[in-house]
């Protein structure tokens, strides 16, 4: 594969997302701090474990290439986001793949619980438009830019 094609096909982050206004908000953010080259957005867990483990429609991917960041809503349909991070950390090829969780959530169990699974990071979305822009330019920044991860 060209260097052109694997570039077409990256993916730096992975937003899992079953709420159609958070996606907005999310890609806008994103763009506006253009962090969006390269998000793939998925509205369930089960599509996000698809997408993760490259099967069904995701079959043609490649673990060698996995996104950057996983942000993950915690409360989705199908598979809920706690499911999704313990079937990430609980497998070899996909356990040191920052995942965060972005949820409405404000539960310290549901907190507790994603710690304990192995989450790199957990925020509250901000109600506040002007926030949740500037909390994911600061996700964006940090988990695209910042942080060095090992090699895989």
């Amino acid at each position: 594969m060209s260097e052109a094609e694997r570039a077409a096909r990256r993916v730096d982050i992975l937003l899992a997302e079953d709420n159609p206004d958070d996606v907005k908000l999310a890609l806008h953010a994103f763009r506006r701090n253009n962090l969006a080259n390269a998000v793939h957005v998925v509205g369930d867990g089960a599509e996000a474990l698809d997408f993760v483990f490259c099967r069904g429609a995701y079959a043609g991917r490649s673990f060698d290439e996995p996104p950057k960041m996983l942000l993950l809503d915690l409360k989705m349909p199908l598979v809920d986001g706690l499911e999704v991070l313990q079937a990430v950390r609980a497998d070899p090829r996909t356990r040191l793949n920052p995942v965060v969780m972005m949820t409405a959530s404000r539960e310290e169990r549901d907190r507790v619980e994603s710690y304990a699974l192995g989450v790199n990071s957990y925020i509250v979305k901000p109600l506040d438009f002007d926030q949740f822009v500037e909390a994911m330019r600061l996700v964006g920044m940090y988990w695209l830019l910042l942080n060095q991860p090992p090699k895989g």
